[in-house]
């Protein structure tokens, strides 16, 4: 969920930007700008979507936006086939200078590592599901039933057993389960290891938060590049019609924040990173759930308190000797 609320408010970033700019334009850039980021978030969740491609996707939508809108403003052709030749010619004639390159390594790099971690997080469910239906033996149910419920024959029903004794039944019952603690304790170390390499270019946050402020520069280099751009576009795609009152052009000011776009400081408690560590902090008192499990069940559920009388399968008694006690 706070991923998905990520991703919706980079989006709303980006749509803000466009609005502030140029309101026709942002009208026309919302379809791919919607689509931009559904790819981002399809990608973190698994599906076989190539940032390569989507983000490329975008630039090339967005060019035609910008020279219709801010290069060339008053054209009338706005045909298809104008409209698809423009598109085409963008990665030839590179409007926003290296802008794409930039963003395409910033989500390569940080879309990855975050899409690994929610396939891990996954895995972790798939083997704390598979832990909650395990089967016992029949050697097991009968050591079970014997600790548990052979004092009520003897009229003994308040009677627990004694710590000993039921660390001997439940370790033997949990010995298949106590197998995966190494495994469980390296699932938690490498999940730690990719959570801490999530920073800076490498936290999806970080990178979709600031994305609208790339788009920006994109579309400034594409305005300040406007005679030759409009020169290139002609060579390939052939003059367009302009009307004779041409639509004012967008005004550009790199010096006032960006077009009133400023990073919003959010609080640091709802922030992905802080979640995300929040997280594995919690996940670390479990380090050991898995080895120490019989103990636990024991400490917590089934013994007799210190100090009072015990059942130790075979009658109440004060202490139960265990092999080591003897």
């Amino acid at each position: 969920e706070t991923l998905e609320t990520l991703i919706r408010q980079a989006e709303n970033y980006t749509s803000i930007l466009f609005c502030n700019t140029y309101r026709n334009m942002a009208l026309e850039a919302s379809a791919s700008t919607q689509e931009l980021f559904t790819d981002v978030g399809l990608y973190l969740f698994g599906a076989d979507v190539n940032p390569e491609e989507f983000v490329n996707r975008f630039f090339d939508s967005l060019f035609p936006l910008v020279y219709n809108h801010l290069i060339n403003p008053g054209v009338t052709d706005s045909s298809l086939e104008y409209s698809e030749c423009i598109r085409m010619a963008r990665r030839d004639i590179s409007p926003f200078g290296n802008i794409p390159k930039r963003v395409l390594g910033q989500m390569g790099r940080s879309l990855l590592p975050s899409r690994t971690f929610l396939q891990a997080l996954n895995l972790g469910i798939e083997v704390i599901n598979t832990t909650d239906h395990l089967h016992f033996s029949k050697e097991c149910g009968r050591a079970l039933l014997r600790m548990q419920y052979c004092p009520h024959c003897q009229g003994l029903a308040l009677t627990k057993p004694c710590m000993g004794y039921c660390l001997n039944v439940l370790r033997g019952c949990l010995a298949h389960v106590a197998e995966l603690n190494s495994h469980w304790h390296v699932y938690i170390r490498s999940l730690e290891e990719l959570s801490d390499a999530m920073h800076g270019t490498y936290d999806i946050e970080h990178v979709l938060l600031n994305f609208h402020l790339l788009v920006n520069d994109a579309v400034m280099q594409a305005h300040l590049d406007g005679q030759k751009l409009s020169e290139q576009v002609n060579k390939i795609c052939g003059r367009p019609v302009r009307t004779p009152t041409q639509s004012p052009r967008c005004s550009f000011d790199g010096s006032k924040e960006k077009h009133g776009m400023k990073i919003s400081i959010r609080n640091g408690e709802e922030t992905l990173a802080n979640r995300r560590k929040e997280f594995i902090n919690s996940l670390r008192l479990y380090r050991t759930f898995y080895g120490g499990l019989a103990d636990q069940l024991c400490a917590n559920e089934l013994d007799a308190a210190d100090g009072l009388p015990c059942w130790n399968g075979e009658d109440i008694v004060k202490r139960y000797f265990m092999y080591s006690d003897l």
